[in-house]
């Protein structure tokens, strides 16, 4: 059954979520995982693209859209198709995505604004009542 965490951040800025993805995400790699990132829309994902390029100035963590590299070890993407994926799913949309479930793992990441906040209570409600096995850890520092 997929394994869902929960990772609260000590910050109220919505970017903190792509910066702590861009970190997860380098540290998941390393380990060998696949990784999809959901994003909720085409914005977000140009900038999450463009923080993966920048994040840490001497590691390189290879990625690419959906569209052009679906089977890519770290993909993002968008829509209701993550291909062949099933591994690790960070999700950063503010809902959880319909194929949530084909993941060995997902991380919803989650900050101090209240829209996020909220929407994070109503997906840890969802995977709560389909009976995924839940884990949280709350960030001291970023």
């Amino acid at each position: 059954m997929t394994k869902v965490d929960f990772y609260i951040l000590p910050s109220a800025d919505p970017s903190a979520r792509l910066d702590f993805a861009c970190k997860l995400t380098e540290k998941a790699w390393r380990m060998g995982h696949r990784i999809y990132l959901h994003c909720s829309d085409a914005a977000q994902r140009d900038d999450l693209d463009a923080r993966l390029w920048a994040f840490k100035g001497e590691s390189f963590v290879p990625h690419g859209p959906a569209e052009s590299e679906p089977d890519g070890l770290i993909v993002l993407g968008l829509g209701n198709d993550c291909g062949q994926h099933q591994d690790l799913l960070v999700n950063l949309d503010l809902k959880v995505p319909a194929f949530a479930n084909k993941f060995a793992r997902v991380a919803e990441v989650v900050v101090e604004d209240p829209a996020i906040r909220t929407a994070a209570r109503e997906s840890f409600r969802f995977y709560r009542e389909q009976g995924y096995p839940l884990q949280d850890h709350r960030l001291q520092r970023l």
